[in-house]
């Protein structure tokens, strides 16, 4: 695969303002792991290796297991998972996966039941951040750095 423009080169200006998102999410408060897991989960509904390989590098870099990283492609599949990453997890895909009729109620419901609406706004705006990042790798063909 060749890659494309570099969005960053050709537009920095707005290239720079996502960027400057992202540190300030970092001072949500948020858990890292769940935040990576996150990152890691929508990755994986859009199919963009290149954010997938960041994100698990730092996952395990911050202390994720090798086994959850395995598993989070089923994680209503096994035990791994706590009560607030399900719910989170199970968020993270209904936002993502719009074309099946956006976050239910119960789902809305159960996340700010769990974490408060200020949480739940942070969630959002990783989940959307992280949605604007796999499509711009994607499109522009960046390419995973291979270790």
């Amino acid at each position: 695969m060749k890659a494309r423009l570099k969005v960053k080169t050709v537009e920095p200006r707005v290239y720079t303002a996502m960027m400057e998102a992202v540190k300030q999410q970092a001072s949500f408060g948020l858990d890292p792991i769940l935040t990576e897991l996150i990152k890691m989960r929508v990755s994986q509904l859009n199919g963009c290796g290149y954010c997938l390989n960041m994100h698990a590098k730092e996952a395990r870099r911050i202390g994720e297991t090798e086994q959850r990283l395995y598993t989070l492609s089923a994680w209503w599949e096994t035990p791994f998972f706590t009560e607030v990453e399900q719910a989170v997890l199970r968020f993270t895909e209904e936002l993502t996966q719009l074309t099946n009729k956006g976050v239910s109620d119960a789902v809305y419901d159960n996340l700010v039941t769990l974490l408060g609406e200020q949480k739940v706004a942070q969630i959002i705006l990783v989940i959307n951040t992280i949605n604007s990042w796999n499509r711009i790798a994607i499109a522009t063909h960046m390419v995973a750095d291979v270790d």
